[in-house]
C-alpha cells in the first residue's frame, strides 16, 4: 500500500493479531501453545505472537496453569481417564498435570470409568461374558481408563458386587 510506513504496518499487524487472539480468548481459555499455532495459522510474524503473548501472559489474560486446571476439569466431566487427559494436556503444551489431577484418587477414577461405562453400555445383573467384557474394556482404554481403573468397573455388576 502506497503512503503507509513500515511502522504503521507493523502496528496495524500488532493490533490486528491482539483483537484477535482477544476474541480467541474471550470464546475460551486457550494453552499459550495453542494460541500460537492458531495465530501463525492466520499468518502473523512469530516475533510479533510472542511479544503480544508475552504481554497477555503478564496481563494475566492467558494462563497455561488455568487453562490446564479448566481443560482437566472439562474433560473428567465427560467421564474421560487421566491417561487421555494427561496425554491431551500434553499436546497442548502443558508439561504438567494439573492439581485437578492430582487431587484425584484411584477410586475417584475407578467411579468415573463406571461412569462411562454405564453411559454407553449399562450394567447388567450377571457376570459379562468375555466378548463383552473385551469390548467394553477397549472402550475403557480409550476413554483413558488405566487397566486397573477398567478391571475394577468391569468387576461391578447392577448389584454393585464386586
Amino acid at each position: 500500500m502506497a503512503g503507509i510506513s513500515d511502522s504503521g504496518d507493523g502496528e496495524d499487524v500488532e493490533h490486528r493479531l491482539r483483537s484477535t487472539a482477544l476474541k480467541m480468548l474471550a470464546r475460551r481459555e486457550h494453552s499459550r501453545q495453542e494460541m500460537f499455532f492458531k495465530l501463525i495459522r492466520r499468518r502473523f510474524p512469530e516475533a510479533v505472537i510472542d511479544s503480544v503473548l508475552t504481554d497477555f501472559e503478564a496481563q494475566g489474560w492467558l494462563d497455561d496453569a488455568r487453562f490446564a486446571e479448566v481443560y482437566a476439569r472439562q474433560r473428567r466431566e465427560l467421564n474421560y481417564g487421566p491417561l487421555r487427559i494427561e496425554s491431551e494436556l500434553q499436546q497442548r503444551g502443558i508439561g504438567f498435570v494439573p492439581e485437578e489431577l492430582k487431587a484425584m484418587s484411584d477410586g475417584d477414577w475407578v467411579a468415573h470409568a463406571l461412569d462411562a461405562r454405564k453411559r454407553r453400555f449399562g450394567v447388567g445383573a450377571q457376570a459379562l461374558e468375555w466378548d463383552s467384557k473385551v469390548r467394553q474394556a477397549r472402550f475403557l482404554a480409550q476413554r483413558g481408563f488405566t487397566g486397573e481403573q477398567a478391571e475394577r468397573a468391569l468387576a461391578v455388576t447392577a448389584e454393585g458386587a464386586e
